[in-house]
């Protein structure tokens, strides 16, 4: 993938935001930069509103409400987990989709949990305040790691609010965002997948494309409709090539602000092993599908999560390795230390980058280890990951809230014990398929002389172990579940679990791998720190920190482009889908449902379905609204291009672009196809036909 070099080339810690750049926090939005190139003045009403409106999927993903009743509407892509826990043999949600005719046809996800910001506080006095002057990393993440505990729990018993102390600018800054929490998440229309990610893998990251990515919930409380104080009223126009709109939604993670040290441990280490782990993935779970129906079923979100994965890291990896790309970032990091040099008060900025170096060739030394024993790469399986949480919960809880790790803080303990007890379907023969292979992956990556490795295999085949691990184990029962973690640590060692005793086994070093990391990533920190204080002094307010899965304000313009001498054009219609579908002679992915082949004649071939912008956008995006100047909502992120892969590393508006939903398209697809008036009702009106 070759890396335009519109934007690339300036210096990003020296040049302000340009052009449509930027993951902009929702309490230091580029004001001056929207009004000065659009005209338009962001209101604080304005920002308030699209904050309060915006939901965020703890599962991984973003959305919106769209009616004063509760109403959230999503990608079907983001919703998949919670389709694929709903789905038995008998009902597929995830092929067939869903609708709802009534309010009582609503059906209650199994443990989806929606969060919406309701408030943001800077933090960093007293976050830095409680770390020593001169402590060693390991105490300064310790005092760190406390103080932020404390702030979360403080807050949290306030105001009954989760309470999050989130790290900005790789530790130059800290905030505490603040959410409500919805539990009681009923699904209420989802299409089938056939049009939900028509043309599937093939055209995953592509343009021009003809998906209609959405599913719809709706929250609840008191088992009654939630009514919500903030929701984005549909757009009765639609948008229109160039028109300025705004993306409000939680990308995942960028990598702009690392260092060139930092990027190039990506491009040589880590980028390249979990390519292998993908892909490697991705091969076992189609093998395992393709032998049946029932197969298929079981592991299609999973194996789309990890083709998906795959090639977004493999157009990263692709950026990484562009000399264009890298050469740029060299050149922008030597500008800035020179710049910073002839500051004195800015003296530490080269020793700054020096540290961030040492830490980082730290971590590599037991990356390896850390990503098999800690990140449970050696070990794939639900079983494994319920019974170290199981194991440590015992370990955790009698801590001091500020001691223990960071998930078993109060403030993230129903969030954990939601997950903990999900009645979600575990199914014992893809635990077995995925344990065993992962085994033999451990296997391959430490060798059989490995002491921990004999000790984990005891003495069988990986595929024989991993069979004994699974029908040995009862964590898969949420009762017993409820016992053990009720029971604490000496619950967890009497129960003689298979799969608790394998965890236990690999604990202790797993424990002193992450503690080597996080102690090295503090180093990173602290060092990350300096290097933003001198950003801040000589860009000043015109900075953004990179993406944490926390809300973001993005914009840009709807706008086509040119690849290959040919012109892009910035929408596509209905027309297009079925053009596309024959064109491809109906074979999958190109086959369309047999509902859309049926009622073909009622929809207006000429209506908007998808289309493109300038957006600066990532992974966790998925979901987010696209709204208009009037804040409505004009359609739904889903996707990048080929081209937005590199976003996760600097901003391109030449080539890279945004791909949503339209909101003309959904409306007509709920109306001529599906025959959803009490949907389109709702949404055209903003509250729920009674």
């Amino acid at each position: 993938m070759a890396v335009c070099l519109g934007t690339l080339l300036l210096d990003p810690t020296l040049a302000a935001a340009r052009a449509d750049e930027g993951m902009w926090l929702f309490n230091a939005p580029p004001r001056e930069l929207i009004r000065d190139t659009y005209g338009f003045e962001l209101t604080e009403p304005w920002l308030e509103h699209l904050m309060q409106a915006s939901v965020r999927f703890n599962s991984g993903g973003s959305g919106s409400f769209v009616s004063e009743d509760g109403l959230v509407i999503s990608n079907h892509h983001v919703g998949a987990d919670a389709l694929q826990k709903l789905g038995t043999a008998e009902k597929n949600y995830l092929r067939d989709g869903f609708f709802a005719r009534r309010p009582e046809d609503e059906v209650k996800c199994v443990d989806l949990e929606l969060n919406v910001l309701q408030s943001i506080e800077d933090v960093t006095d007293r976050v830095n305040a409680a770390v020593p002057p001169n402590a060693s990393p390991d105490e300064a993440l310790k005092a760190r790691r406390a103080v932020m505990a404390a702030i979360e729990k403080e807050s949290q018993d306030r105001t009954g609010l989760r309470s999050d102390v989130v790290t900005l600018y790789q530790g130059g800054a800290y905030h505490l965002y603040r959410f409500k929490r919805y539990t009681d998440v009923r699904l209420v229309f989802a299409p089938e997948q056939q049009i939900a990610f028509f043309g599937g893998d093939p055209d995953n990251f592509e343009y021009p494309r003809h998906v209609l990515d959405i599913c719809l919930f709706r929250v609840y409380e008191n088992d009654q409709p939630a009514r919500v104080p903030h929701y984005l009223r549909w757009s009765k126009t639609g948008v229109q090539a160039g028109e300025l709109t705004f993306v409000s939604g939680h990308p995942g993670r960028t990598s702009r602000l690392l260092t060139l040290a930092e990027l190039e441990y990506l491009r040589d280490v880590q980028f390249p092993y979990t390519l292998e782990l993908l892909k490697r993935l991705e091969v076992l779970l189609s093998a395992w599908s393709a032998r049946s129906e029932e197969n298929a079923r079981r592991a299609k979100d999973d194996l789309f999560g990890v083709q998906n994965s795959r090639k977004a890291r493999d157009g990263g990896l692709a950026g990484l390795q562009d000399p264009a790309l890298m050469g740029a970032k060299a050149r922008a990091e030597e500008a800035f230390k020179t710049a910073a040099a002839s500051r004195p008060e800015f003296s530490g900025v080269a020793a700054a980058y020096e540290e961030i170096a040492a830490a980082q060739k730290a971590i590599a030394t037991v990356a390896l280890r850390y990503r098999l024993l800690e990140l449970g790469h050696g070990f794939h399986s639900e079983s494994f990951n319920l019974a170290r949480t199981l194991l440590r919960a015992g370990e955790e809880r009698p801590k001091p809230n500020g001691e223990r790790l960071p998930e078993f803080r109060d403030s993230n303990r129903e969030s954990l014990e939601l997950q903990l007890f999900s009645t979600k379907p575990i199914y014992a023969d893809l635990e077995t398929l995925t344990l065993a292979d992962s085994l033999t992956f451990l296997v391959e990556k430490l060798g059989l002389e490995d002491a921990l490795v004999k000790r984990v295999l005891a003495g069988k085949a990986p595929r024989a172990r991993a069979a004994e691990l699974v029908s040995g184990t009862r964590v898969r029962d949420v009762a017993v579940r409820r016992q053990l973690y009720s029971g604490g640590a000496d619950a967890a060692l009497a129960a003689r679990d298979s799969m608790i005793e394998l965890a236990r086994l690999v604990d202790a070093e797993a424990r002193e791998l992450r503690k080597t990391v996080e102690t090295q990533d503090e180093r990173k920190k602290q060092a990350h720190a300096i290097l933003a204080q001198a950003r801040f002094a000589l860009q000043g307010a015109s900075t953004y920190p990179d993406a944490t899965f926390t809300l973001r304000l993005a914009y840009g313009t709807v706008k086509g482009y040119e690849e290959d001498g040919k012109p892009v054009p910035p929408l596509t219609t209905y027309a297009g889908l079925y053009e596309r579908a024959a064109s491809m002679k109906h074979r999958p992915p190109f086959d369309l449902p047999e509902l859309w082949l049926k009622r073909k004649s009622a929809l207006n071939p000429k209506t908007p379905l998808n289309f493109v912008g300038t957006h600066d956008i990532i992974g966790g995006n998925s979901g987010s609204p696209v709204v208009n100047r009037a804040g409505e909502f004009v359609g739904i992120i889903f996707d990048g291009n080929i081209h937005s892969l590199v976003l996760d590393f600097a901003y391109d508006d030449v080539l890279a672009r945004s791909i949503s939903v339209d909101s003309r398209g959904i409306l007509e697809a709920l109306r001529r196809v599906y025959k959803a008036g009490r949907l389109v009702s709702e949404l055209q009106t903003g509250r729920l036909k009674r």
